[in-house]
């Protein structure tokens, strides 16, 4: 093959992440990434926010809870500052662009690229054979996700920078391939430590949605009672919070509900580290009852003033939706062009 032409071609600032609708969203989905959404928009940067449906289903979903689900993740995009109006935000399954472009990447990637992958090794576990193709080939519909709206940058955590190093492997020898510079090779948009919590019940674990304990994680739909057990109830150690942020190195439980203070309140860890050294957490436990119930609190009454009306909702996403097309259709139809396919002209 030829040595790739590279069109001069630059590409608009453009964000884009997803949130998989695949259970209730916890105090660690706002703190790691809805939250830092809503700050992302407010910059006034193009922000595309979706609701992975299409990957939910690389496992097996009840129909009526995968709708559910769905629904209850937009609202939380909403109740946690997403504006609709600045923001588009939709479902993935109603732009079809993301399954075209995933079958075409599909055909790009090397399934030895998607055996490495860990988290389908972590998903997958001993019985592999058994396993979904979805599940298999879950990073080219990622990739597709980004790609078909040429975004620059995704906010990504710990447990999907693995993904996007693949989605930026796939641009590259797509525009290789087909001697293009068509595709942007997305960067990572990591800004500082995110905000990583821990289950309150062990330090040493991430909380989770998928946690058998209701009682490790904080549910954006918990009301004020439910937050404060939660708080009081959560393991910490008997030593009082020490002078220094270093004190906390091994010391996970009393880290995490530090560090959660330190994120409602916008606080670095070391000032509150400042601000409470010396106190026992019988002290410090009801302060961090406080600011959560005032934070959360008004995310939570809007998610359910949100979800007593889904036809509303519905209406959001299906506006976003239409936005959404109208930006990865046109790429799209160039894909198919680049590859090859003849279409009819519209």
């Amino acid at each position: 093959m030829s040595e790739p032409v590279q069109t001069p071609q630059t590409f608009s600032t453009r964000i884009f992440s997803g949130i998989q609708p695949s259970g209730g969203m916890t105090l660690g989905n706002y703190l790691g990434a809805l939250k830092r959404f809503s700050e992302l928009q407010d910059r006034g940067v193009e922000t595309i926010y979706c609701v992975v449906d299409l990957h939910a289903i690389t496992v097996w979903q009840d129909p009526s809870k995968l709708r559910h689900q769905t629904r209850e993740i937009a609202a939380a995009f909403l109740a946690s500052g997403i504006d609709p109006k600045r923001s588009i935000l939709f479902n993935q399954s109603q732009v079809t662009v993301h399954a075209e472009l995933a079958w075409i990447f599909n055909c790009v990637a090397r399934i030895g690229w998607m055996y490495r992958m860990t988290q389908f090794k972590d998903k997958a576990g001993k019985n592999a054979e058994n396993s979904s193709l979805g599940l298999l080939a879950y990073p080219s519909l990622m990739a597709a996700d980004i790609l078909a709206y040429k975004a620059t940058h995704v906010p990504v955590g710990e447990d999907q920078k693995q993904h996007l190093e693949l989605t930026r492997d796939i641009a590259i020898k797509f525009n290789h391939d087909y001697g293009v510079n068509f595709f942007p090779v997305t960067e990572p948009l990591i800004e500082g430590a995110a905000t990583r919590v821990m289950s309150l019940r062990d330090g040493s674990k991430k909380m989770s949605k998928s946690d058998p304990s209701d009682q490790s994680r904080i549910n954006l739909t918990d009301d004020a009672d439910t937050i404060a057990a939660k708080i009081r109830k959560a393991r910490t150690d008997p030593e009082p919070l020490p002078e220094t942020a270093e004190g906390l190195a091994t010391r996970p439980e009393a880290k995490n509900l530090v560090n959660i203070y330190a994120a409602l309140s916008g606080q670095s860890l070391e000032s509150v580290v400042a601000e409470f050294a010396g106190a026992q957490f019988g002290s410090f436990k009801p302060r961090l009852v406080d600011l959560a119930v005032e934070k959360l609190g008004p995310i939570t009454a809007e998610m359910s003033r949100l979800m007593a009306d889904p036809a509303e909702i519905d209406r959001i996403l299906g506006n976003g939706a239409a936005r959404a097309e109208a930006i990865a259709r046109p790429h799209m139809d160039e894909v198919y062009d680049l590859v090859g396919m003849i279409r009819a002209r519209r």
